[in-house]
């Protein structure tokens, strides 16, 4: 499934609501949390603007959690069954 990020969303923000969505979880009271996964301040910083205001060159960033794979790059979040479950 496809998640559109908002322009002001947060990678990390973005990554949570998806998953949430393809396990049909309250993304509040879901099972899954982002920390025990990946760095959400670290994720977020991969796709800022650099410390002096430029705009990073596009990139993507996968990791596999709960029996999917995550993508990620600068507007979107892919997910993806990986074959198999893991909660």
């Amino acid at each position: 499934m496809r998640y559109e990020r908002n322009d002001d969303e947060p990678p990390s923000v973005a990554v949570a609501a998806a998953l949430a969505e393809y396990h049909n979880e309250d993304v509040l009271g879901g099972s899954f949390v982002l920390y025990e996964h990946v760095d959400p301040e670290a994720l977020d910083a991969l796709f800022a603007d650099t410390y002096d205001g430029r705009s990073r060159a596009s990139g993507e960033v996968r990791f596999d959690v709960q029996g999917a794979t995550v993508s990620v790059d600068d507007d979107r979040v892919t997910v993806e069954s990986t074959g198999y479950a893991t909660r």
